[in-house]
């Protein structure tokens, strides 16, 4: 439980390698004076290295953004330019490594996302998800032009295929919030978005007395349904007032 005399924050982490033999996925959250920070980074790596890019974006949040003031969209954006630095100055001719990020900004009355790539954030408000950022990806497109509906992102060939990265550039999406009674977040990478749709996140929130559950239905569903090769699997789930 993070909490402070202005706000409280129940929150559960998973993050774990899946079928791979690394774990490329970072995750961080950060209790501020008047609210909270959280981001999970999936690392792209080719041949290699996207570990250390993840780590190296989650670095920047918890080394550059500050304890007041953080939600402001220069910040922010300060932020992901200084993470998309950081993922540059560790590739290598070998290894052009890359990664995707979503964050939560929750300070005071503001709530907003940031997010880059095809790791997903969630608003739910009285247990019904009122906001979902948009993956940069080729799948995301395909909606986008009518080609496919959003449920059908999940199984589209190309539903890994990122057209934005910290790595390749600092374009980053900004999406200010509707604060909401009741309010819960869930931050992601895409080995676990892939496998739980959002009516069950909806219904495991429903049956949860705390985000320890609620992320434990979510991840017990993924587990019977993931190939042995999935992918690396990450998640932070945070209930406001729990």
């Amino acid at each position: 439980m993070l909490q402070n005399e202005n706000e409280c924050f129940d929150v559960a982490i998973i993050t774990n390698k899946g079928g791979k033999q690394v774990n490329e996925d970072s995750v961080f959250v950060k209790q501020t004076e008047n609210g909270i920070i959280a981001c999970v980074a999936d690392g792209l790596g080719s041949h290699g290295g996207g570990d250390v890019a993840s780590k190296a974006v989650v670095a920047v949040f918890g080394s550059t953004l500050p304890n007041v003031g953080y939600s402001d969209d220069a910040v922010i954006k300060e932020c992901f330019t200084a993470a998309n630095a950081a993922v540059i100055a560790n590739q290598t001719a070998e290894t052009s490594m890359k990664s995707t990020a979503v964050a939560l900004f929750a300070e005071g009355d503001t709530v907003k996302f940031a997010h880059i790539g095809d790791s997903r954030g969630y608003l739910f408000a009285n247990g019904k998800i009122t906001t979902q950022t948009l993956d940069h990806s080729v799948a995301q497109m395909s909606v986008f032009r009518g080609d496919i509906t959003p449920a059908e992102v999940r199984f589209h060939p190309k539903r890994n295929q990122v057209m934005q990265a910290l790595g390749a550039g600092d374009n980053v999406e900004i999406t200010a919030l509707t604060r909401a009674a009741k309010m819960a977040f869930l931050l992601c990478s895409d080995g676990f978005w892939e496998y739980v749709n959002e009516n069950e996140m909806e219904l495991d929130l429903a049956k949860s007395v705390n985000a320890e559950q609620w992320l434990s239905f979510m991840n017990s569903r993924l587990s019977e349904r993931v190939p042995a090769d999935h992918d690396n699997v990450s998640a932070i789930a945070i209930i406001e007032g729990a």
